[in-house]
């Protein structure tokens, strides 16, 4: 069966995913790995902890090192790949021949995965990267299904990551230089500022008369000239699966929220298991993942070339709410939630859990209930913290846990639809 690899940019993050049916997860500490601000968010102890975690429950660790590093950063590589190789994950994931040849030094024993930062689109550089001693390459996101499968019958034992859902961007496979001319924010170092998402005015200059003005956008048309709209690849699942090529399917997003994390591994999760039990629909996934934030969707170069098709560019907007607001998160221990967004007494809102609701709940505190689309709510009559203290409504920002009616599996997300 096929693997779905999710980001885990923290520790509660990386939990998240597992719970709502990732099979590995991806992240790392520090700069070395190419998000510079999620890797703040691990420390090398609760990495550990997250790397325990994952394999307590039967899953996988893979450890981003995949910056493109200066002459002068070699040697704190080198002790980076020490320190993580002796935490036990599962593998590198790595963008440079030098840094392969380092981790085949440094730590014969774990696997290597080349980034998508490589570019890999043919078969003469993935056996390259083979021979070196690379087990997974993460292929380009520019490359066809066709182009997967040819490289996959020739080397039968080299395994193919595919990216499936998540954030483009306007240049070849990230390698962009837009933030290092306009802030210093070196994007193949992990500091990318993200120029691409801005507007921008747009001039022209007669260089003959030295005269410049102004072009005038067309009504309701943006300038977010550079703004890629997002990967949605779960309508092409089962055709991806049909082809027997693809190892692992990837989900972008170590910096994204912790509800971004559920849904597109819940919905994932979904079209994976539904695909191999005869059941695919596309339109179910879809509904889930169009509740997250997005800047629009395009199925983007696996399917289509981009020769064949419009459609990849968002030029309203840097980004679109989704369908649903998230309210609350559940904690791990199931017995309380915090407040992501105001809550009201009253307030109705829908559960969104990684395991399925089984009784029906009314008490002083509140009730669960379920309706008849199927789905299940939760609404609070008394909004009280563990020390006591009630709220009529309770704030995004106030960290007091609110009670819950009776428990619910940790990590579940309660919600309120707020646009078709």
């Amino acid at each position: 069966m096929v693997e779905l690899l999710s980001p885990a940019g923290n520790l509660e993050k990386l939990k998240i995913a597992f719970a709502y049916g990732a099979d590995a997860v991806y992240g790392g500490v520090s700069h070395f790995s190419l998000r510079i601000r999620s890797g703040k968010e691990f420390t090398y102890e609760t990495f550990q902890e997250g790397i325990d975690y994952a394999h307590k429950l039967g899953k996988k660790v893979y450890v981003t090192i995949n910056g493109f590093p200066f002459n002068s950063q070699l040697e704190l590589y080198r002790k980076h790949m020490e320190k993580m190789a002796s935490m036990g994950p599962d593998a590198f994931i790595i963008a440079t021949p030098g840094l392969v040849k380092m981790a085949k030094e440094v730590a014969p024993e774990i696997p290597i995965h080349l980034s998508t930062q490589a570019n890999v689109m043919n078969l003469l550089d993935a056996e390259f990267y083979y021979n070196l001693g690379v087990r997974r390459i993460i292929a380009a996101r520019e490359i066809s299904l066709k182009d997967i499968e040819a490289i996959k019958a020739a080397l039968p034992e080299l395994e193919l990551e595919v990216f499936v859902h998540g954030s483009m961007c306007f240049a070849y496979s990230g390698r962009c230089l837009i933030s290092s001319l306009q802030s210093g924010r070196v994007p193949n170092r992990g500091s990318c500022a993200n120029d691409c998402r801005f507007p921008y005015v747009l001039y022209a200059e007669n260089p003959e008369t030295g005269v410049t003005f102004k072009l005038e956008e067309e009504e309701g048309v943006g300038t977010y000239i550079m703004n890629a709209k997002d990967m949605n690849l779960a309508s092409h699942i089962d055709e991806i699966l049909k082809s027997g090529a693809v190892d692992s399917l990837k989900i972008e997003g170590r910096t994204k929220s912790p509800y971004y994390v559920a849904v597109t591994a819940y919905a994932y999760r979904r079209a994976i298991d539904d695909y191999y039990a005869g059941k695919f629909n596309a339109q179910n996934y879809q509904k889930e993942l169009h509740t997250t934030k997005h800047r629009g969707f395009t199925d983007a170069y696996l399917i289509h070339r981009p020769f064949e098709r419009e459609g990849t560019q968002s030029l309203e907007s840097s980004i679109s709410e989704g369908t649903y607001q998230v309210q609350a998160l559940v904690d791990e221990a199931g017995l309380a939630f915090l407040v992501k967004d105001k809550v009201c007494e009253g307030d109705e809102m829908e559960i969104l859990s990684p395991e399925p609701i089984k009784e029906k709940v009314k008490n002083e505190r509140g009730e669960i209930y379920q309706k008849e689309d199927g789905k299940w709510y939760l609404k609070m009559h008394l909004l009280e913290t563990p020390k006591g203290k009630c709220y009529e409504c309770i704030h995004s920002g106030n960290e007091n846990p609110i009670l819950l009616p009776a428990v619910l599996p940790p990590f579940t997300f309660l919600r309120k639809k707020v646009k078709e």
